[in-house]
């Protein structure tokens, strides 16, 4: 975590601390990690782009690759809300398909409802002809990123790095289960105690309840 989260974390726990006290505490216990950083590339200029500010206005999908400690791989779907950042559930499993994509949503649509459109990469189980069938029926509209671009989906590859830091590489998963437990903890963990700047220094579930159906979000451009 960086300073401003940590500061931000002290406080919401009733501690009064200021942000320079922190940021010379992580530097004397040597916590602070330098996070390296890609090569800037020169990118053509494109429009901007539509950013909900609201809940159900379009979620974001997509896959994050594991394995258990003693070797076996599994993959667990994430499931993003981008208007308030909440993540409606997680899919850990070692082999989903698209059918398991659908049945994950529909039991999302009978607790929450389903968005408008839902943004995915070109992967297999999002191009299946189970979610294209499922998406028709619902009304959903697929926005399928351009091939190679992850960038495109940044609301979703920004949180699956979260879970990456975070969980993945900070445990040992003994079973499934356990890796169910232990990524669903860091979920509800993201929800209630992850502050977002772009949400005004609130949490995913404190934004999002701030939302009544009687009030629908508006949407703001952002320059991409």
């Amino acid at each position: 975590w960086g300073v401003p989260r940590l500061t931000d974390k002290q406080r919401r726990l009733g501690v009064r601390v200021n942000p320079k006290r922190v940021r010379r505490l992580c530097r004397e216990g040597k916590l602070l990690l330098t996070r390296r950083r890609g090569r800037k590339r020169a990118a053509v200029v494109r429009a901007p782009r539509v950013v909900p500010t609201g809940p159900n206005q379009r979620w974001s999908m997509d896959f994050v690759h594991d394995r258990l400690a003693d070797g076996r791989p599994f993959r667990v779907l994430t499931v993003l809300d981008e208007g308030t950042r909440k993540s409606p559930a997680h899919v850990v499993g070692r082999s989903l398909t698209g059918q398991h994509v659908v049945a994950a949503l529909e039991q999302l649509a009978q607790t929450r409802g389903l968005p408008r459109t839902i943004s995915v990469d070109n992967g297999a189980e999002f191009t299946s002809r189970a979610l294209d069938v499922w998406a028709e029926q619902r009304g959903v509209h697929l926005d399928f990123i351009r091939p190679g671009k992850p960038n495109d989906n940044a609301f979703i590859e920004s949180f699956n790095s979260r879970l990456r830091d975070e969980c993945l590489n900070e445990h040992y998963f003994t079973s499934l289960v356990d890796a169910q437990v232990k990524i669903e903890r860091f979920r509800l963990d993201y929800l209630t105690e992850h502050s977002h700047s772009s949400l005004g220094g609130l949490t995913p579930a404190e934004y999002a309840a701030r939302f009544t159906p009687s009030a629908p979000a508006e949407l703001t451009r952002l320059s991409a």
